[in-house]
Formats: structure tokens, C-alpha cells, sequence
């Protein structure tokens, strides 16, 4: 089969990365794929991809150097060009204004199309008035539209009114995780670290948990707290730390390249987003025995824990019950090898790259024959 897979860029990000998971994976398995960031200014390819993908940038299809309305014209053009040059069996699109472009380039060429919501489109307060309008005229005219979690698709049923097919697909599990060593508990004392991961924005709540292990921090002194990540809100996280003295117990050393090898320097793991879509930090350090608390936010969370049962979940936004959960954690070394090891078998089985792929072969059934 023919794919090509449509992305915004390949910087560092969940859709990213699950979009190099997927087309490496079809790749390896003998489909001819090419991936296409259509991002105006190019960058690079943050994670790695299979030597058997064909990675094609817009960008150097029709140029960097123009900007406003009529470049992007421009590049809906070469975009439309690209897709009939490619001639695929189908064509898959990742984000919102990605999925707008792929369905305005497709427009008579016959090709089916399958476009994916990477957030959860109903909750999330990031994507503009006049993306959203598009997304209701435009979704209707795709062969499928995607979302991540089964608490969405009801709700984005009825704010998208007319849409043809909705399907729920989760982010695979990366092949590497479900052979990684399990993080192991340490019975002595000793350092021992709780880590988050995410962009520094303010939907993740960054600010909120540094102020919950401030009230942690006397009574577990053997913890300390990681922020990975990069983003507008560090210089405020920073003078938060700073504010309540805790620059040797919380800190905040950006981005890496290595997510999964830090994560399994940690001792347990929490999620202090109010939003997502399908949070693979989540499932990776669930994947790799990390004991987890998350707030029980739309969407993800709930679906990927078995509703708590392979992690804690708090009300979203409740500090004390955040607090009162992370007590329990940190505190109880049983407890914290009962939630490793449970989320860990879980997840492994149920979403293991093979079967989000065969998910993925009934889509692709679909729309060929929808065609």
C-alpha cells in the first residue's frame, strides 16, 4: 500500500512522535510510505525514522522565503501537486490546520483521506475561532475523521455535525517500551525522584504541582521533583520554585532527547494536566513500571488507567486530593510496586504497536472501500 502521512513538523511533540512511530512502522513492514511536514520553515526531524520512509519536506517544494495569505495558497497548490505526484492509496493528516489543508488539496483527486485530532478538540482551548469554523464545515467532507480517546467522540459527534465516519484510535505503544527493563522500587533510602514531562504551558498545571510538593516536601525529604520540558511559562515556574525555596528540590532541566531513559530514572510518575488528548508521557511511564498519579482530565487518562485501576486519578484541577494521592505514593513502597507492575502489564498489552496497526489496516479497509 501507498501512504502518505501528512504533519505539521517533526519537531519535538506527542503528534511527532506518534506520526514517526506509524510510518516507520509501515515502512519496515513493506508499505511504500512518505511523510511530508508541511511547516512553512522546514526545521528538522526530532525523532528518529526508519531508512525506508520517504521524507519529503513542503518546504523545499515551494520554498521558505514567502509569507502571508498568498504563500500559503502557494503551498495548498504544491501540496495538491505532492499528493497527485505521490499518487497514494490514502492519505493520512495529523492536526487541525494540517487536516484543513489535506482536505481542501484533495478536493476531486479521488484519494482517500483520514484525518486525526491529536488534542482532545472538544476541551482544549489552544485552536482559534476560525480554525474551528473550518474544522466544521471542512471535517464533513473527509472520508474519516480520528480522535484518541472514546470520551471524545461523542461530544466532537455534536460539535461537528455531518461527519461521515468518526473513529476512535489510541497512540501506540513504541516497539522499544514493551522490551524495556521495568523501573524497580528501592526499598533503602535515598534520593529518589518524581517526574513530569510536558510542555511548559499552563494547561499542564506545572505551577499547581510544584505548589503541592511544597506541602509534600517536609514530610517526604528523601523526594525530589523533575519537570522535563521547554516553554513559555518557564521563567514563572522558575521564580515559583525560587519564591518558596525549593531550588534543591525541584527542578526544570528542559527538553531531552532520551524521554524514555529518564523516565526510568524515576521512582514514580504524575500527570497535573487539565487537558489532553491521549498523553503518551503518560503511557510510557506507565509502560515502564512507573507508579502513576494523574488527574482524571478529558480525555486519556481514565481509558488508559482502566479507570484508576492501574493508577490513582484525582478530580482534575483538586490540589488536596493531588496531594493527598501523591502522599499515598510517595510514601508506600507496596503500594507503588502494586501500580508499576499493574500499568505496566496493562498497557503493554493493550497498546502494543501490532495492535494499534491492524486498528489502523480496518481504517485504511474502510475508506478504500467507502471510495
Amino acid at each position: 500500500m501507498k501512504i502518505l502521512m501528512l504533519v505539521s513538523s517533526m519537531h519535538a511533540g506527542g503528534a511527532e512522535r506518534v506520526a514517526a512511530t506509524l510510518v516507520s512502522a509501515w515502512a519496515e513492514r513493506g508499505d511504500s510510505v512518505t511523510l511530508t511536514p508541511t511547516y512553512s520553515s522546514k526545521g528538522t526531524c526530532f525523532y528518529p525514522l526508519s531508512d525506508k520512509v520517504n521524507l519529503v519536506w513542503l518546504a523545499d517544494l515551494a520554498g521558505t522565503r514567502a509569507s502571508g495569505g498568498f504563500a500559503a495558497f502557494k503551498r495548498l497548490l504544491v501540496l495538491r501537486k505532492h499528493i497527485r505526484d505521490t499518487k497514494p492509496d490514502v492519505v493520512v493528516s495529523f492536526l487541525t490546520n494540517v487536516n484543513v489543508a489535506a482536505i481542501l488539496a484533495t478536493r476531486g483527486l479521488g484519494v482517500p483521506l483520514i484525518v486525526c485530532e491529536r488534542t482532545n478538540p472538544v476541551a482544549e482551548t489552544t485552536t482559534g475561532s476560525v480554525w474551528r469554523r473550518l474544522r466544521r464545515i471542512l471535517y464533513p467532507r473527509a472520508d474519516m475523521v480520528t480522535v484518541q480517546a472514546e470520551d471524545t467522540a461523542g461530544p466532537f459527534s455534536r460539535q461537528v455535525p455531518g461527519i461521515k465516519r468518526l473513529a476512535v484510535i489510541p497512540n501506540p505503544l513504541p516497539a522499544p517500551l514493551l522490551d524495556a527493563p521495568r523501573v524497580q522500587q528501592r526499598d533503602s533510602d535515598g534520593p529518589r525522584e518524581l517526574l513530569a514531562m510536558g510542555r511548559l504551558v499552563t494547561d499542564k498545571r506545572f505551577d499547581l504541582l510544584i505548589d503541592v510538593f511544597a506541602q509534600l516536601a517536609p514530610s517526604h525529604p528523601d523526594w525530589n521533583l523533575r519537570i522535563w520540558g521547554e516553554g513559555p511559562e518557564r521563567g514563572a515556574l522558575e521564580q515559583q520554585v525560587e519564591r518558596l525555596g525549593l531550588q534543591t528540590r525541584v527542578s526544570l532541566p528542559g527538553r531531552t532527547e532520551t524521554p524514555w531513559e529518564e523516565l526510568a530514572r524515576g521512582q514514580a510518575f504524575v500527570l497535573s494536566s487539565l487537558v489532553e488528548g491521549f498523553p503518551n508521557v503518560l503511557l510510557e511511564a506507565m509502560s515502564l513500571g512507573l507508579p502513576c498519579v494523574a488527574f482524571d482530565c478529558p480525555s486519556g487518562p481514565r481509558e488508559m488507567t482502566r479507570d484508576g485501576q492501574d493508577a490513582l486519578l484525582v478530580p482534575t484541577g483538586d490540589r488536596d486530593a493531588l496531594r493527598d494521592a501523591l502522599n499515598r505514593v510517595l510514601g508506600d513502597v507496596s503500594l507503588r510496586r502494586q501500580l508499576g507492575a499493574r500499568g505496566a502489564a496493562a498497557v503493554r498489552q493493550r497498546y502494543a504497536l501490532a495492535s494499534v496497526l491492524s486498528e489502523w489496516d480496518e481504517l485504511f479497509e474502510a475508506v478504500r472501500e467507502g471510495r
